[in-house]
């Protein structure tokens, strides 16, 4: 059975300060509180595009289920409702793109 991740990716806000400030002090903990089931939270603050043009984005949040079965869950639970539309209240610069995708992990040494 292979992982799953929710993948969340916020435009740029209106008010970078303001959206960092909330993102950081309450969305980050309601989803380590709320989000049932996840293995592994990475998020990631965009600084450029590989040739320097503005990103459309500033944010991405993966967010590791060990299946797709409680990524499904999660979503559907109360707290990963109220994780999603805070999600939505604090994306100033418009509507974040949920994401879900499978995961296959390939490691270097």
């Amino acid at each position: 059975m292979k992982a799953a991740k929710l993948i969340v990716m916020y435009p740029v806000p209106v008010d970078r300060a303001l959206f960092e400030r909330r993102y950081t002090e309450e969305h980050v903990p309601m989803a380590v509180e709320k989000l049932a089931g996840k293995t592994r939270f990475v998020a990631s603050l965009i600084t450029s595009t590989a040739g320097n043009a503005p990103a459309p984005f500033h944010r991405i949040a993966e967010v590791y289920f060990p299946s797709m079965a409680e990524l499904e869950a999660c979503l559907h639970s109360e707290g990963g409702q109220e994780t999603a539309s805070h999600a939505m209240e604090i994306s100033s610069g418009g509507a974040p793109l949920f994401l879900i995708s499978e995961v296959e992990t390939f490691d270097f040494q």
